[in-house]
């Protein structure tokens, strides 16, 4: 199975995606360099991983969430775990991208991987 790997939240190179008014329970798709990121706000925390199902590349975001931190893609009902981009269920058998996430100064950062890092 692959997995990807963590992002160092000390390493991150945070990009502000908007204002820190995510309320509870809601998301924001944003696109960040072409790639569509998905951000929740669950009991309070926010998690962040990319909008795509590994199963056949389709948006993951718009699906329900489920069990407090599962995603079920709208599609074919492969689940993830939103708080690390593990996958859960079949039809997917490939993890996607989790990113670290903070607020700093009213604003929302999601963090990718160094330039250059591989």
């Amino acid at each position: 199975m692959i997995t990807y790997k963590k992002i160092d939240p000390a390493t991150a190179e945070y990009v502000a995606i908007g204002p820190a008014d995510l309320s509870k329970g809601e998301r924001r798709i944003v696109e960040i360099d072409g790639a569509a990121i998905a951000v929740f706000n669950i009991a309070g925390t926010l998690y962040a991983i990319a909008d795509v199902c590994s199963h056949d590349d389709g948006p993951v975001a718009e699906g329900e969430l489920v069990n407090g931190h599962e995603i079920e893609c709208p599609r074919h009902g492969a689940r993830f775990d939103v708080r690390t981009g593990g996958v859960l269920s079949f039809p997917a058998i490939v993890d996607i991208p989790a990113y670290p996430v903070k607020v700093e100064n009213g604003e929302i950062l999601v963090g990718l991987p160094p330039e250059g890092a591989g």
